[in-house]
């Protein structure tokens, strides 16, 4: 019998023999070298029905075919074990379920942690020598991390921010995951400074970033500045507050100077 005919005692639409057909799951008896008809045997339709049942009940292709000769008795154990998968399945959409809430609380307070110890560091930090602005340029700064931190609360982020806060011991966690940043190719550099005092001598040379771009910011400096999660945190503050407006990601990390200078690094990434 022909597609049309076969479809019809199969109830389906003829895409669907045509994609099992594709898939080698059911293949027509003969298909016909000048038109490309395809013709189907009557008994065809009883593979159909064991692969229109394997494929409503979640099997995949992979299995289907594993099953296509397989006798009655092979048939129903492996819906037995299908039924047990998305029993298992199931409850452990019923357990998160039940611990959704109580850890997107947790992860709630975390934020607010995090916020606070920022916020702490920032207010005991004096960022006038070092990024050269006034305290009212710095109030601004700090409101400017609020709001981020507000953004991430309320999941309304145009920008992603990786601000900084350690607790004892993750601070050289941190060092080890990006130590190998500057030879990363998924990263180029589009500018460096080295032997530097201030980051405000060369601020606004980096401080415009592009529109939907992503970096990294790796300074290699003293110890008065590479332990200060306030100093990162204020560069951060200060790059998303002249970048107000732009769809940006950027994250910062600070290491120990080897020769005893200040040396910076702005990374793009390309993939």
């Amino acid at each position: 019998m022909t597609i049309k005919e076969f479809s019809e005692l199969c109830g389906c639409n003829p895409q669907t023999l045509r994609y099992y057909d594709h898939m080698n799951l059911l293949k027509p008896v003969k298909v016909d070298e000048w038109t490309g008809y395809r013709y189907y045997d009557e008994e065809q339709a009883l593979s159909f029905v064991k692969i229109k049942n394997l494929q409503t009940a979640g099997f995949t292709i992979e299995e289907i075919r594993g099953l296509l000769d397989a006798d009655d008795a092979t048939i129903y154990e492996a819906f037995s074990q299908k039924i047990k998968e998305h029993e298992e399945k199931l409850n452990q959409i019923k357990e998160i379920q039940l611990s959704y809430q109580s850890e997107m609380t947790n992860m709630q307070t975390k934020i607010e942690d995090i916020r606070r110890l920022v916020t702490k560091s920032l207010k005991d930090y004096d960022a006038t020598e070092e990024f050269g602005i006034t305290g009212e340029e710095y109030q601004k700064i700090m409101d400017s991390v609020n709001e981020a931190f507000e953004g991430i609360m309320n999941e309304e982020l145009d920008f992603d921010i990786d601000f900084t806060e350690y607790a004892e011991g993750a601070a050289k966690k941190e060092e080890e995951r990006y130590q190998d940043i500057l030879s990363n190719p998924d990263y180029e550099q589009v500018y460096e400074k080295h032997d530097w005092n201030y980051v405000k001598e060369f601020l606004d040379d980096f401080s415009e970033l592009e529109d939907g771009a992503e970096y990294f910011l790796q300074f290699s400096c003293l110890p008065e500045k590479a332990d200060s999660t306030a100093f990162a945190n204020t560069v951060l503050g200060i790059l998303n507050l002249k970048n107000m407006g732009k769809v940006h990601s950027f994250a910062c990390n600070t290491t120990h100077s080897e020769d005893g200078k200040n040396h910076f690094w702005l990374l793009k990434k390309t993939k």
